[in-house]
């Protein structure tokens, strides 16, 4: 651990016996158990609002999740002599789920669902202080989309004036009008379906999501499952993390139906999707996020040079088309 780390530790009240480097965080073994020392991915007024919702949930019998440390101070994020921030959490000895193993995959399903019957702010919060402070909310989906949509017809306006093309502008300028019809067909049935009810109810009920729920996020213990990194967390629709983890584990199985369908299953065991929500999913899955975020992502990076890999993306983003579009036929009735 570097000099810088070891200092941030030293405004903490505790006893680190050890410390080992992982990947962008130091685990540290100290007294009160395994915790674990990483740059603030959370600014200092959303950490109140990270430790209010993290250890209400502790309370309410979700116990496995990765609660910030108060310093010395008293405060949730520490600064470091060279002006890095960081955050100390709880953490658990454990491993992350294995997305090729389908039993722990409907394991996370279920965890899932378990903790979104619990993520309603008006019940984890102190209602003294629900004037003072509040999650953000989450933007609407149809407006996302929209953007989106201007942002790819910005890069087709790009690549089409660029004199010197390679195989990834060739790509997308040939692949581009099938997958636009596709996006702007997403926004026109998202208009006409029951989203927005569904959105401003999210929002009234104050029903919170993860926001970054995946497969990563996920630990096995030998007490459980536990559920960490929900600096991502809001105000928001919650198929929106089902959304995000049935796409994540779909896309690392060919879209196989039958484990999509036991994801769904899995996950309804514990709390019952509406069918507004099913079809939130299935217009999410059937928007062409990817081919919108590799093609964003060439955009706003030194376009002189494209990497290899950003082709492949593309070109992953345009082959799984089929298969995705079969798949929300198959699972959700779903025909674009």
């Amino acid at each position: 651990m570097r000099e810088y780390e070891l200092e941030v530790l030293e405004q903490y009240d505790i006893e680190v016996k050890g410390t080992r480097k992982i990947r962008g965080a130091f685990f540290c073994d100290t007294k009160e158990g395994t915790m674990l020392l990483k740059e603030a991915d959370v600014s200092d007024r959303r950490a109140p609002l990270l430790y209010a919702v993290l250890s209400s949930l502790e309370k309410a019998g979700y116990p496995n999740v990765d609660i910030p440390v108060y310093n010395k101070e008293g405060q949730l994020v520490s600064v470091s002599r060279d002006g890095s921030r960081y955050m100390l959490k709880k953490w658990f000895s454990g491993r992350e789920c294995d997305v090729k193993k389908e039993f722990e995959i409907l394991q996370a399903s279920r965890n899932l669902a378990d903790l979104h019957c619990r993520m309603q702010w008006q019940e984890l919060c102190d209602p003294e202080e629900e004037a003072v402070i509040r999650p953000p909310t989450g933007r609407h989906l149809q407006e996302e989309f929209v953007r989106h949509n201007r942002e790819l017809k910005k890069v087709r306006a790009f690549i089409r004036n660029k004199v010197s093309k390679g195989s990834f502008e060739f790509l997308f300028l040939e692949y581009f009008d099938r997958m636009y019809s596709q996006a702007e067909q997403v926004v026109r049935r998202l208009k006409n379906s029951g989203y927005d009810s569904l959105y401003q109810e999210s929002i009234e009920h104050h029903r919170l999501v993860h926001g970054d729920y995946n497969y990563h996020n996920v630990l096995l213990t030998s007490n459980g499952l536990a559920t960490t990194n929900f600096e991502h967390f809001r105000i928001d629709v919650q198929a929106q993390d089902l959304y995000y983890f049935l796409r994540k584990v779909m896309e690392k199985h060919q879209w196989q139906e039958a484990l999509g369908r036991s994801m769904l299953d899995a996950y309804q065991s514990i709390r019952e999707l509406d069918p507004r929500e099913l079809e939130y999913i299935a217009l999410c899955l059937a928007y062409p996020e990817k081919f919108w975020k590799t093609a964003n992502t060439y955009y706003h990076s030194n376009k002189a040079w494209i990497p290899e890999k950003n082709v492949e993306k593309l070109q992953t983003a345009i082959t799984q088309t089929e298969e995705k579009l079969r798949f929300l036929e198959n699972i959700f009735t779903f025909i674009l």
